[in-house]
């Protein structure tokens, strides 16, 4: 992939009857100063806490405050002052008295609308997957995989796992976490949650295949369409094209364009929802940071 390209691309269960937010939504950055927040007016969707979630083990819980002061919302004193403004929320529940204690494992808690991430044991990572490497955390054949690019240190203990997959040819933005529900639902079609892909191509594209992409190429298992295309840079008889879809189906990307007349050369994931790969280089991992984060959630309705 050309330099120009990566550059363009940085500016278990099924769950049921879901809900799609808005795409494009921005969740407010939570800084460490009160001031900062951005009120949301909406409450917060009633989480799907069990009884047996609430039976809590005593020596977890930690005072709201505490929490919301480990995960880097605001001091401890002004996480007191945005308990006391009404502006946190505990398992859907505005909480303002002071002195609650929360199990971190198994409650759900929002400031001003925003999920925020209070469980130590989640994590979330963005890797750029190199070329040639295959989408599995141990592949029993010895060929390069995602496992062997991960340190031990983030793996150990957290049963952390990619969510989909790129194809060995296919390079860039990988997500890893160990959070099942997230991942699950990011990956189900009914979020449609969107990929965005550059793709160097044989042919020089023009405006109909623009066209053709958005109105659907029908392909051996269905009707695909693109979200979005653009033809970011035409020469030498190649192109460079950014295309967005929501689709998960296998090698779809390289089908859609290939069955266009535009075979693939190269391509690169640079952006999932609105995490974007940026300027990170292959090979490398990196964490979300909690607005990322808090936009994954609120794409798949958690």
């Amino acid at each position: 992939m050309t330099p120009s390209a990566r550059r363009d691309g940085t500016p278990g269960h099924n769950p049921s009857s879901p809900t799609h937010p808005a795409e494009g939504d921005e969740a407010p950055h939570l800084g460490r100063d009160v001031d900062t927040f951005v009120p949301q007016p909406h409450r917060a969707r009633q989480q799907h806490v069990t009884e047996t979630d609430r039976a809590k083990e005593p020596q977890r819980e930690v005072r709201l405050q505490k929490v919301l002061a480990g995960a880097g919302v605001a001091s401890r004193r002004m996480s007191e002052k945005l308990i006391s403004a009404g502006r946190v929320e505990v398992n859907g529940e505005v909480v303002t008295q002071m002195g609650l204690r929360i199990d971190p494992e198994v409650d759900v808690v929002r400031v001003d609308g925003v999920r925020i991430q209070v469980n130590e044991k989640m994590v979330y990572f963005v890797l750029n997957k190199p070329r040639g490497v295959h989408s599995t955390m141990h592949d029993e054949l010895g060929r390069p995989s995602v496992g062997d690019l991960v340190d031990q240190k983030f793996t150990q203990g957290q049963g952390l796992f990619h969510v989909g997959r790129l194809d060995a040819a296919t390079e860039g933005l990988l997500l890893l976490t160990n959070d099942g529900e997230l991942a699950n639902r990011l990956m189900h079609p009914s979020y449609e949650v969107t990929k965005t892909y550059m793709a160097t191509v044989l042919g020089e594209a023009d405006r109909k295949f623009i066209q053709k992409c958005k109105n659907g190429i029908q392909l051996d298992d269905g009707l695909a369409k693109a979200d979005s295309v653009q033809i970011v840079d035409v020469w030498q008889g190649k192109s460079l094209i950014k295309i967005t879809l929501h689709e998960g189906r296998k090698h779809i990307v390289r089908r859609m364009l290939k069955e266009a007349g535009y075979p693939v050369q190269a391509l690169v994931r640079t952006k999932l929802h609105t995490v974007q790969l940026g300027e990170q280089k292959p090979g490398t991992i990196r964490a979300l940071n909690r607005s990322e984060l808090a936009s994954l959630y609120k794409a798949v309705g958690l």
